[in-house]
Order: structure tokens, then sequence, then C-alpha cells
């Protein structure tokens, strides 16, 4: 079975536990009712098929899932133009991971989090199978990130390694998920420890390329480095908001803007930096290039 399809079973096979765990033991902090759920953020109520549906943080709803479909598009697009490039295809798998994501989490934190966690219940829950979900598809998608670079900046060893590193992360990443969801513990499947396990990748690339780019100025390293700081001020800026109780506040005042929204505005401009800047320099490092960093 080729990688990505192993990953993507594997992803999926560890997924369904989330049905069969204890997920619903876990539930929301500070408790929420279906009632109370509604007064600590915007809705709006929508007749689809017949059926009235709570539709969640609408404006929010619209931008994850846009960002998600962004995502898609772009990664769709890496593969459209992956001539033979393995960097390329690891790029194009990566983003449309990364889109799907976009869209389950989109679905269980936002738009559908009160079907999800609390119609039908005397209080809310604090997660789903589809954060789960999200949770291994965000994590598979920085590993083929780290492929990608692997296959566009190193050979040999160094390719090796990296190679491998990803590979196991996302295996390690696996197991400890699965273990989560059969203990119904939180922080085995929290955005916290997601954040543990990305973000070693992302500074090991940010160094790797920081030292081919000092010695050789190639514009590749140059852009990738851009995509990393990009990034890193992306999540810097979600963080502060989300420290800062903006959204809170802002919400006693009847304005949503959430943290979340901070996030993926700057995730669709980081998406936009990728298709424009990155996507027409990605190709594959070969024999009798200089990619080792000294």
């Amino acid at each position: 079975m080729r990688p990505a399809a192993a990953t993507a079973a594997a992803v999926l096979s560890v997924s369904s536990l989330a049905g069969c765990g204890r997920l619903d033991d876990l539930a929301y902090e500070p408790t929420q009712t279906p009632e109370s759920w509604l007064t600590i953020q915007p809705y709006a109520r929508l007749t689809l098929v017949g059926r009235e549906v709570v539709l969640v943080q609408p404006t929010t709803s619209a931008i994850v899932y846009g960002l998600g479909l962004l995502a898609v598009v772009v990664g769709a697009r890496f593969l459209w133009r992956r001539r033979s490039e393995r960097s390329r295809l690891w790029w194009g798998v990566a983003l449309i991971l990364w889109g799907v994501g976009a869209l389950l989490a989109g679905t269980s934190y936002e738009a559908f989090s009160y079907a999800i966690k609390c119609e039908g219940r005397p209080t809310c829950v604090w997660t789903s199978g589809w954060e789960i979900g999200y949770l291994l598809v965000s994590v598979a998608s920085f590993d083929a990130i780290a492929l990608a670079v692997a296959y566009s900046c190193a050979l040999g060893r160094a390719r090796r390694a990296l190679s491998a590193y990803a590979l196991l992360n996302l295996a390690l990443y696996l197991v400890v998920v699965a273990v989560g969801v059969g203990l119904a513990n939180r922080f085995l499947i929290s955005f916290e420890l997601l954040l543990v396990f990305v973000a070693p990748t992302v500074v090991w690339c940010f160094a790797f390329n920081a030292v081919r780019y000092r010695r050789d100025r190639q514009p590749l390293d140059r852009a990738l480095l851009g995509a990393w700081l990009g990034l890193a001020l992306t999540i810097a800026a979600y963080l502060g908001y989300l420290a800062a109780g903006f959204t809170e506040s802002l919400w006693d005042r009847g304005f949503w803007f959430s943290a979340n929204d901070v996030l993926h505005v700057g995730l669709i401009a980081w998406m936009l930096y990728l298709a424009v800047v990155l996507d027409p320099l990605v190709v594959d490092a070969r024999p009798g290039d200089r990619v080792e960093p000294a």
C-alpha cells in the first residue's frame, strides 16, 4: 500500500474509534446546557429539508468552510501540476488533508455544534468524532508537509531521516489519540497536544531552510521561510487574541469576531501565499544539487 493510502486508512480506522469510545463522558467545561449554549455565541435557525436546524456562529462557519475549500483547491492544484515531482505530490496531499480538517472542525466546533454536542442532551459534551477526525488529519497534514520539504530540499540521509520522522510522528500520534479516545482523556485528544506533535516539524523545517538560504540564497528556501514565518505569526495572533479575551468582550457588545476567525483569516492568506509564491518553485531535489546544510 502506498504511504498516502496507508496514512488515510490509518486515520480512518482511528477516527472510527471515536464512535465506540467514551467521548460522551467528557462534559463541556464550564458546564453548558443546550439553552445556555445558544447564549454564549451567535446562531441562526434555518429550515433544511423540512427540518429546523440551528446554525451556530454563522460568520465563523462561513470563514472556516471557505478556508477548507480553498485548501482543497490549492492542494488539487499542486497535484494537477505534479508532473513527476514527489514534493508536489506531498504538498497536494498535505493541503487536501488540511482542507478536510478545516471542514470537520467547522462542522463540530462551529456550524453544527449544537446538533452534535447539545441537542437532546441534558448538558453539552466537550468533543465529538468530527473533532477527533480533525486532529488526526491535521497532524497527518503537517507530516505530509515534512515529506514535501524532504523531497524538495534534501537528499540522502537527510531525506531519509526527515521522512522517517514524519511517518513515525504520525504513527505515534495515531496511537496516542486512540488511547485518548478509549480512556476519554482530555489532554490526549486536545488541541494543545496536537501542537506538541506539530511544532517540532515546523521548527525543523524552518531551521533547515534558514541554513540553506543563508548559504545558497535559493528562491525556494526564501519562499519556504516566508511560509513558516507566516504560519508562526498567524498562530501567535490567534493565541494573543485568545489570551486577551477579545472574543468575549466583543460579544458582550453584540459583535462576534472570535480567535478562530483571526486564525482562519490568517490561514486563508497563508493558503494564497502557498498558491501564488510557493507553488511555482516546488520541484524535487536531485543528485548534483547542493542541498545539504553545511
